[in-house]
């Protein structure tokens, strides 16, 4: 029934940019705080950028801080992460799930099936 699906992911050369995105259904979109998280091979998941229900607020992580930029549609139910100046360790699958505000902890059952970027030197 919820429903959250990325797209925008690809390959690039370092220095490059992508524009992901999120298309949520099967919940009231507006009423929660949502985030994208990314997972590489061999490493543990990261929370990168999270935004609060109303985009009056942003969260970075510190490694992507200044080069990506999170936003959200509430109408039309999207979700999207601006990365631009991409380098090779951001090489990843990336994924938008619904969070509790002001963590990086998921709904359960609030999770895409993911988006694979990849930077090459």
């Amino acid at each position: 029934r919820v429903q959250l699906v990325e797209s925008g992911g690809g390959s690039v050369q370092a220095g490059g940019s992508l524009r992901l995105s999120c298309a949520a259904s099967g919940y009231t979109f507006s009423d929660y705080s949502m985030a994208w998280f990314r997972q590489a091979p061999g490493k543990e998941r990261e929370g990168v950028a999270r935004i609060y229900r109303s985009n009056t607020g942003t969260y970075y992580a510190d490694s992507v801080k200044g080069r990506f930029t999170i936003s959200r549609d509430n109408p039309k139910k999207a979700l999207f992460l601006q990365m631009d100046s991409l380098k090779p360790e951001d090489t990843a699958l990336y994924y938008c799930a619904a969070i509790y505000t002001g963590t990086w902890d998921v709904r359960p059952g609030y999770w895409g099936q993911g988006t694979q970027v990849t930077v090459s030197s």
